[in-house]
């Protein structure tokens, strides 16, 4: 059989509909990224995803992509504004401080468990996240910790249960 140009346009054609069909996984080095969004005029305010499960020792970035607002990224944790402590007991809480449209910031989650984090600004609006790693053993954040913490931002927090079956969870 003689290849013609035609047949090898098809050939190439379908290896790329292939590759596009195939989940992408990142890499174990590659950041994983949680965007932070905004409606245009401000009036709604989210991360994207807002529920994650990763295994220990990936890092997560978080990508201020809101040209009107500054956000943060920040573990409920008492080091943190006197937050409670919804990261597990011998992880490392972390504050982004206030992050610009297309600022970013890091960190690695070594210790498995459930990670809870919000914006400073925007926690009152329900601007929270949930990061699970691993195969965390001890009881879901929402059930202990929830006092301080105001009503809009803890109905925002997607379900253990819904992370562990999803993976991501995303929600505008």
């Amino acid at each position: 059989m003689t290849l013609t140009r035609r047949h090898i346009l098809r050939i190439g054609e379908g290896l790329v509909l292939a590759g596009l069909a195939q989940p992408h996984h990142p890499l174990a080095d590659e950041p994983v990224e949680i965007r932070m969004q905004g409606n245009a005029d401000g009036s709604h305010v989210w991360f994207d995803p807002v529920g994650l499960l990763i295994q220990p020792g990936r890092t997560i970035r978080w990508i201020n992509l809101d040209p009107g607002n500054s956000h943060t990224a920040t573990a409920y944790h008492p080091q943190n504004f006197e937050h409670p402590r919804r990261i597990p007991e011998s992880a490392r809480p972390w504050n982004s401080d206030y992050l610009l449209p297309n600022e970013s910031f890091s960190v690695t989650l070594d210790v498995e468990g459930i990670y809870d984090f919000f914006c400073v600004p925007h926690e009152h609006a329900g601007m929270v996240g949930r990061i699970i790693v691993g195969h965390p053993v001890s009881p879901p954040a929402d059930d202990a910790n929830a006092s301080g913490i105001p009503e809009a931002a803890r109905l925002a927090f997607p379900s253990v249960e819904e992370i562990m079956n999803r993976g991501i969870v995303r929600r505008m």
